[in-house]
């Protein structure tokens, strides 16, 4: 019920009407899933329940990775981070629309609208960095495995985190202050559960989203870029496995890779479909599901491919908790 009052022109009060027929939004309304209220709780429910599956496998990895000093490496060091990056990312999204759907209301301010697109942002072109430098380290380790730790040592590790974080930083700040520099027109509803960009353009005024055109095209070329890099790492990695002479060789090293290569494939293959698909006026249920690929699947799935591929984070898994029960029962 009060999902369908959302859609009427009178509760479109977060704007005010100037002197140039510009529209200076002081809020937006999201649009929910369904008007039905049902669904609206089933929405909430399955999205809460993502939601705690993601915080709980990051949070073991982040957990597994600091107490046990047998995964003080490089590879594990840079799994802790993207851990705590899949938390940021899902964490930016998921929890204000679960609660928008449970109050029946989508009203979000103009600053948490800001607050949004920039963290998103920053979260996302930094876990794009991050599986960038991953792949490196892999690379390093199988194709230069005498030279692994001259390489990656603590100064290489500490700096490729700071540029992660620096290059996500940097693409936030461009892009939210691009897109939030134009003028807004119209009604102030984004057909979507959370402050997407492509929406917000949407509603933009003639040709004011020239500027966020050339920020987009911009980033995208460092998303190319990454791809490639991590192509090429690849590329050079399957090469140097496949002329290991022994079948136990082989199976190690793609042990550590394919954890890394399933969730790259996932993150890259997810966030095409923001790219591929147009922003609709009249959104179906395809496109609220390709936006919940490439903004929830991945953090959620990324700590069960890492801690089901990879053995040793199997077996740190079981020792944390066989080490809590002993614990418990004394």
């Amino acid at each position: 019920m009060g999902t369908h009052l959302i859609l009427q022109p009178t509760l479109l009060l977060g704007t005010e009407k100037n002197m140039t027929n510009f529209t200076t939004m002081s809020g937006f309304i999201l649009m929910s899933f369904s008007g039905n209220p049902e669904i609206e709780i089933l929405h909430a429910s399955v999205f809460l329940v993502l939601y705690l599956v993601a915080l709980t496998g990051n949070i073991l990895i982040i957990t597994t990775t600091s107490i046990d000093d047998s995964l003080h490496s490089p590879m594990y060091f840079f799994l802790k981070h993207l851990s705590f990056l899949d938390l940021c990312y899902i964490t930016v999204t998921v929890p204000r629309s679960i609660c928008n759907s449970f109050v029946h209301s989508g009203n979000i301010s103009l600053w948490e609208c800001i607050l949004q697109c920039f963290a998103f942002t920053v979260c996302g072109c930094a876990e794009t960095a991050m599986l960038t430098v991953m792949s490196y380290d892999r690379y390093v380790a199988i194709c230069l495995p005498l030279r692994y730790e001259v390489i990656m040592d603590v100064d290489t590790c500490v700096h490729g985190i700071l540029a992660v974080w620096i290059s996500g930083v940097i693409s936030g700040v461009m892009h939210t202050a691009a897109t939030f520099s134009i003028h807004f027109c119209g009604a102030n509803i984004i057909h979507q559960f959370f402050c997407d960009i492509p929406q917000l353009l949407k509603l933009s005024c003639s040709n004011d989203y020239i500027s966020e055109l050339g920020v987009i095209g911009f980033l995208s070329l460092v998303g190319l870029l990454c791809f490639i890099s991590i192509g090429l790492s690849y590329t050079h990695i399957f090469s140097t496995v496949l002329r290991i002479p022994s079948a136990e060789g082989r199976a190690k090293a793609f042990s550590t890779c394919l954890p890394h290569l399933c969730v790259v494939i996932l993150f890259i293959s997810t966030g095409v479909f923001e790219f591929v698909k147009p922003p609709s006026n009249s959104p179906t249920v395809l496109d609220f599901f390709l936006t919940v690929l490439y903004t929830v699947v991945p953090p959620t799935l990324n700590p069960m491919i890492y801690s089901l591929r990879n053995k040793a984070m199997k077996a740190s898994l079981r020792k944390v908790f066989k080490e809590r029960k002993a614990y418990q029962i004394c």
